[in-house]
């Protein structure tokens, strides 16, 4: 099978495919057909930093995230031909993952799901809409009566974060870097639209928000903490800040009285959560969004844009 494999740190542009054996299916695991797969910021960290580290068990196949058709069920309890998508638990880092024509997948990351969504469609939402969904149905608690501030809105996690915010009432504050994409923003479904200058605390806002999903991550961490009502609630996600820790955290100092800090770590979901997003994705009609489509011929270019963070949503790796 064709299969993009890392063998350490690389540049976009050495990225290029190969043929390696279809896998063996074993005991627990079951092969996937793939269509088609999204890319995430992580694979790019993958890539640049992370692939010559003794965790990363490389010759590797990257990609966190799938979607496609069961292609030999093993002893599961899927069968051939199920739709499904795939993401997390090691996938593209433990064991070979989705920048491939098929792979073989651990049976708990797999999820059976029923959906009249194009390949491409489908392929937006499975590691995206659950990181949004578990920050904030898991981590923040999110209900209708909250207002919440989203820092770093236009990335892609950020926009399918607006989408599921508003599908349950919730008054949402999308924060950006520059106004050029408010209008997008709005049009995603954002109440009110405002720019992160690294001090939203010391900014007048158009109304407080008691919840803050937290996209840019330590960069920016404390002054979320500071803009939040009290009581309030802050949700640390993502790392778009390039900032990867808190130095000499204090938790007593750090953390104001009366604000509650979380995280989402997504390396484990559920059936009970793939089924809560694809419940109100249905009922609520949204509408998956992604920016850019290409094939596995044209890896280098993807991981390219990927890397630069030029696309402006969700990039697609298309197998068909």
């Amino acid at each position: 099978m064709k299969a993009v494999v890392l063998k350490g740190c690389c540049k976009a542009e050495e990225l290029k495919i190969t043929d390696i054996p279809l896998p063996e299916v074993k005991a627990g695991w079951v092969l996937v057909k793939i269509y088609a797969a999204g890319l995430n910021h992580s694979e790019a960290l993958l890539r640049m930093f992370e692939a010559d580290q003794d965790y990363i068990n490389t010759p590797i196949v990257p990609g966190i995230e799938c979607v496609g058709e069961i292609a030999d069920a093993s002893d599961s309890s899927l069968a051939v031909g199920d739709k499904i998508i795939a993401l997390m638990g090691g996938m593209g880092r433990s064991f070979n993952g989705s920048y491939a024509e098929y792979a073989l997948l651990p049976v708990s990351n797999v999820f059976k799901v029923e959906t009249n969504l194009d390949w491409i469609s489908l392929a937006a939402i499975p590691e995206t809409y659950f990181t949004a969904y578990g920050s904030l149905f898991e981590g923040l608690l999110l209900n209708a009566k909250d207002t919440l501030l989203i820092r770093g809105a236009t990335s892609t996690v950020g926009q399918a974060s607006i989408q599921l915010a508003k599908a349950v009432g919730a008054t949402v504050v999308a924060a950006a870097r520059s106004s050029s994409s408010f209008e997008k923003l709005h049009a995603t479904g954002a109440d009110h639209c405002i720019i992160d200058d690294e001090q939203i605390s010391k900014q007048k806002l158009p109304v407080t928000p008691n919840k803050i999903l937290e996209l840019v991550g330590p960069k920016t961490l404390h002054d979320s903490l500071l803009t939040v009502s009290k009581p309030g609630y802050v949700c640390n996600t993502g790392v778009l800040g390039n900032v990867f820790a808190v130095q000499k955290f204090d938790p007593i100092k750090y953390i104001p009285n009366g604000v509650f800090l979380t995280g989402f770590f997504s390396n484990y979901p559920t059936p009970e959560a793939i089924n809560g997003i694809f419940r109100l994705i249905s009922e609520n009609n949204i509408k998956p969004l992604y920016s850019r489509v290409f094939t596995l011929n044209d890896i280098a270019q993807a991981h390219t844009l990927l890397e630069h963070g030029g696309a402006g949503g969700k990039i697609i790796l298309s197998m068909v």
